[in-house]
């Protein structure tokens, strides 16, 4: 159950729902949590956030699917409204941040910018420097998660540019160096990724993948897989799921010979942002789990999606695909859909809603 008070006690931090807006107290009047865990407004006036980037200095980057990307200083946390500012506007849906060395990656449809030396400059932001401009320009799947792996490369998916179709170029998970070099193809047969991480221990990248539409309500289930190394094919176009032969192009491949999801996900879910939980405040049995948004269908009969799920794992085996934060929306009614989250360092996770403009703080405390 959320909190709703003038003020409340959380962690040892006084903080203040004065901070929420309309939209954002339907999501906190709605929501069902785990027994123990708290929800507040971190930041309530981040229109259409999505992904999500951490810097050094504390400061919280988020793109967007529009034109603009936005930096969040402070936080509920310190009992302080945050200051939300516009980093740079008037691009090309700026849905993926990453954030190394002290510069805030970008990455727009066709190219990724870099802002150096960013969080010294948040009150007049220099002009970006391109780090590479020749991914495709197809809007549709065009927008992107980014993010840097253990080995230093900046990960860039490449979405499928439509529903279902054959097109080599596209349908990836792409790699290159900081600087742009050294480009390379890391897994293909991706419909559309809007989400990757890492497994803390084994390094593998775990990824969300959207399945296809218009083959009815219940069919295909999207996807979280996981790439224990590069040169995996996961299937699409030809195969969804673990065995769903496309009707139209099933004939290009062998589903036996594709790499099988790790869990197969409800159907038209759509599921986005991944992350294993690697704080040391929730309860033992969440620590190294996986969690991940499910921003939620928009063509089914009955909306599906919307919450934040929960995959247990052992073993790099899944054992469980269960619900973990709920109601986001009830029925057709939606008041809020998940994008990306973020484990911060004090254990906390970080969720941001591209409906209600806002981030939310999921804390622990033991106690409703």
């Amino acid at each position: 159950m959320p909190i709703r008070s003038a003020c409340w006690l959380l962690l040892g931090f006084l903080t203040a729902p004065a901070f929420a807006s309309p939209a954002t107290d339907k999501v906190l009047e709605n929501v069902h949590l785990p027994q123990g865990f708290q929800l507040q407004v971190y930041a309530d006036n981040v229109p259409a956030a999505r992904s999500m980037a951490l810097g050094t200095q504390g400061t919280l980057f988020v793109g967007t699917r529009g034109t603009t990307v936005y930096s969040v200083s402070g936080g509920a946390e310190t009992g302080l409204k945050p200051v939300v500012r516009v980093v740079a506007d008037k691009l090309n849906m700026p849905n993926g941040v990453a954030f190394r060395d002290g510069a805030l990656y970008v990455a727009e449809i066709n190219r990724i910018l870099r802002f150096d030396a960013i969080e010294s400059s948040l009150e007049k932001v220099p002009a970006p420097k391109v780090v590479r401009d020749d991914f495709p320009r197809d809007r549709h799947h065009g927008w992107k998660y980014i993010a840097f792996g253990p080995d230093g490369k900046l990960y860039v998916p490449i979405g499928a540019p439509c529903n279902v179709c054959n097109e080599p170029k596209y349908a990836s998970i792409t790699r290159m160096n900081a600087d742009g070099s050294g480009l390379e193809t890391f897994a293909r047969g991706i419909r559309n990724t809007v989400g990757f991480t890492w497994h803390p221990t084994t390094k593998e990248l775990w990824f969300t993948d959207n399945g296809r539409d218009y083959l009815g309500d219940d069919a295909p289930p999207c996807e979280l897989n996981v790439a224990p190394r590069a040169g995996l094919d996961f299937g699409f176009p030809y195969c969804h799921g673990k065995d769903i032969k496309d009707p139209e192009f099933g004939k290009l491949g062998d589903c036996s010979k594709s790499t099988p999801p790790v869990q197969t996900l409800g159907a038209h879910v759509a599921p986005l942002g991944v992350k294993f939980y690697t704080g040391s405040v929730f309860p033992e049995k969440y620590r190294n789990q996986v969690l991940f948004a499910e921003h939620g269908s928009w063509n089914r009969s009955q909306k599906s999606g919307y919450r934040v799920m929960l995959v247990r794992i052992e073993d790099h085996k899944a054992l469980s695909y269960e619900p973990f934060i709920t109601g986001f929306n009830q029925g057709d009614k939606v008041f809020g859909r998940p994008v990306d989250l973020l484990v911060l360092d004090d254990g906390s996770m970080l969720i941001s809603d591209d409906t209600a403009g806002a981030i939310y703080r999921l804390t622990y405390s033991g106690t409703t």
